[in-house]
C-alpha cells in the first residue's frame, strides 16, 4: 500500500534526507521544512521503501502537500 508523507506546516523544503529506493522506519526523518528561520523535522508514520520523492530543496510547501511517497510493509 502507498502512503504519502505530507508537509505539516507551510514553508520551504530545506532538504530531503531520503532518496528513492531507501528503506525507512516508522518515525524516521525524511525531510526538513524551514518556516520563519525554524527547521521542522518531517518524519514517516510508516515503515517501508521510498517510492517517489516529490519535494525538492526550496520548494514552497503548504499544509498537507505530499513530499515523499512510501510503499508500506503493512
Amino acid at each position: 500500500m502507498e502512503k504519502s508523507v505530507n508537509a505539516i506546516m507551510p514553508g520551504l523544503c530545506a532538504r530531503v534526507v531520503v532518496k528513492e529506493g531507501d528503506k525507512i522506519s516508522k518515525g524516521q526523518e525524511v525531510a526538513v521544512i524551514n518556516c520563519m528561520k525554524t527547521e521542522i523535522s518531517i518524519t514517516s508514520e510508516s515503515s517501508g521503501v521510498v517510492k517517489k520523492v516529490l519535494a525538492k530543496e526550496w520548494d514552497d510547501l503548504q499544509v498537507d502537500d505530499p513530499m515523499v511517497i512510501i510503499e508500506t510493509e503493512e
